[in-house]
């Protein structure tokens, strides 16, 4: 199945967690790579958006709050070098909106 196209993506997820140090579970240094940096977040917001279009999601969970879907897939940075990542969505059951939670270092591609 695919999300929906209209699956948001907080801009505070990108700009205050993603492309961040963090002490634990740090991921701006894996996006660095491929050129996504606070510089530039809107570049990693276009890229997650067409990764959710693009790839299927696939339900890895669900709970009282939504269903957890996973999306695998290619990040192409502004560097040209590919990123594979994991990334977490969540339908609530009450609003019905699709929110993106997260994104999962895997890899990065050798060209």
């Amino acid at each position: 199945m695919r999300l929906p196209p209209n699956a948001t993506i907080a801009r505070e997820k990108v700009t205050s967690y993603l492309l961040v140090r963090q002490a634990r579970s740090d991921k701006s240094t894996f996006l660095e790579i491929s050129g996504f940096t606070s510089h530039n977040p809107d570049v990693l917001i276009a890229a997650i958006r067409a990764l959710s279009i693009q790839c299927d999601a696939t339900q890895i969970d669900e709970n009282k709050f939504g269903r957890y879907f996973e999306v695998v897939g290619i990040l192409r940075g502004p560097l040209g070098i590919d990123l594979r990542v994991r990334s977490i969505w969540m339908t609530e059951h009450l609003s019905g909106v699709t929110k993106f939670i997260t994104l999962i270092p895997v890899e990065v591609v050798e060209a």
